[in-house]
């Protein structure tokens, strides 16, 4: 009975790394046209936003970018490192307004978002860094977190992200004299992100990054991860909202969030079920489609990526799922 029970699971595994092996040049071929679309994208954004740095084209292109490389794929070296020095710029312009405490459009979230992007980029501490900084550690000082300064579901709207944003900068970006300080706010935190709960796909994919992020338990880690990884729909996908469909945005942030905090593997057939709901989703343009459920408040300009009203979220979720498809793949450096 014994060895029937060991049997069983390797032929298991076997199955799924065959399946992953099977899968891998359809998944490739997603990626492939994928990319072009992003970076295309993202360098007509610097040149109608010339002033604005933003999440959905510079912060998680950056994030594509660098993971598409790391599986092997060819990107345009010259655009990542023009995001990344547009990241650094939009921040160094905002200098005297950190120090003053003021910070800038988006708050905590901006400035935490802009923080992991350069540190994702490999980019080093400076005087501008730190400025960003003494901001994040002196806004909303009086909360046990951090929150969004406008409501625009689905990516500015959870107190998890903004918080998660703003620890990952603070505590990579953080010099010496400031690391008491970073010590007792994220003491501070640590509290707040052990006993709130999560009320969407959004708060637990976040929650997720949070506590993986503070090193929390491992338990408590792996309870947040199977939170999440309850709500997966049959058909391989996450919904944003319970009382919506699966969608591109909510399933890659959910896979990209469980290969990270290295609570699934690839092999897992959770995972493997949503990389499959993410090509299935794919449009024939290459691009995934996602419908806005925020209130347009900006001046609305076009990027270059399909879906007009929807295409802020649209090339969100595209990031996102790009990104889940690359971490299917093995690392070739």
């Amino acid at each position: 009975m014994k060895h029937r029970a060991l049997l069983s699971i390797l032929m298991l595994s076997l199955a799924g790394a065959s399946s992953n092996a099977a899968e891998e040049p359809a998944i490739r071929a997603a990626i492939e046209k994928s990319l072009p679309l992003l970076e295309r994208s993202s360098v007509i954004a610097i040149d109608e936003r010339s002033n604005c740095f933003t999440c959905h084209h510079t912060g998680l292109p950056v994030m594509t970018f660098i993971t598409a490389r790391e599986r092997g794929f060819k990107v345009d070296a010259v655009n990542l490192k023009t995001q990344l020095q547009f990241t650094a710029d939009f921040l160094a312009k905002g200098r005297e307004n950190y120090l003053a405490g003021k910070g800038q459009g988006g708050e905590a979230l901006t400035a935490g978002s802009a923080l992991w992007t350069l540190k994702l980029g490999g980019w080093r501490a400076d005087a501008n860094t730190e400025a960003v900084v003494a901001y994040l550690l002196a806004h909303q000082k009086d909360l046990d977190h951090w929150k969004p300064q406008s409501i625009r579901p689905p990516s500015e709207e959870s107190p998890f992200s903004t918080t998660y944003f703003a620890l990952e900068g603070m505590t990579h970006f953080g010099t010496d004299a400031q690391k008491e300080r970073i010590t007792q706010r994220t003491a501070q935190v640590r509290s707040w992100l052990l006993k709130t709960p999560a009320k969407d796909t959004e708060d637990r994919v976040f929650r997720l990054w949070s506590h993986h992020a503070i090193a929390a338990d491992r338990e408590i880690i792996q309870q947040s991860a199977r939170d999440l990884l309850h709500t997966q729909r049959a058909d391989g996908g996450w919904a944003q909202l319970e009382s919506m469909t699966s969608d591109a945005y909510a399933t890659a942030t959910a896979l990209v969030a469980l290969h990270r905090t290295s609570s699934t593997t690839t092999n897992d057939p959770a995972f493997q079920r949503g990389v499959q709901w993410l090509l299935k989703a794919q449009l024939p343009d290459a691009s995934w489609h996602v419908v806005s459920r925020s209130k347009p408040f900006q001046k609305h300009f076009e990027s270059g990526y399909p879906h007009g009203k929807d295409q802020f979220i649209s090339i969100t979720a595209a990031c996102w799922a790009t990104t889940a498809l690359a971490l299917a793949l093995p690392a070739t450096h």
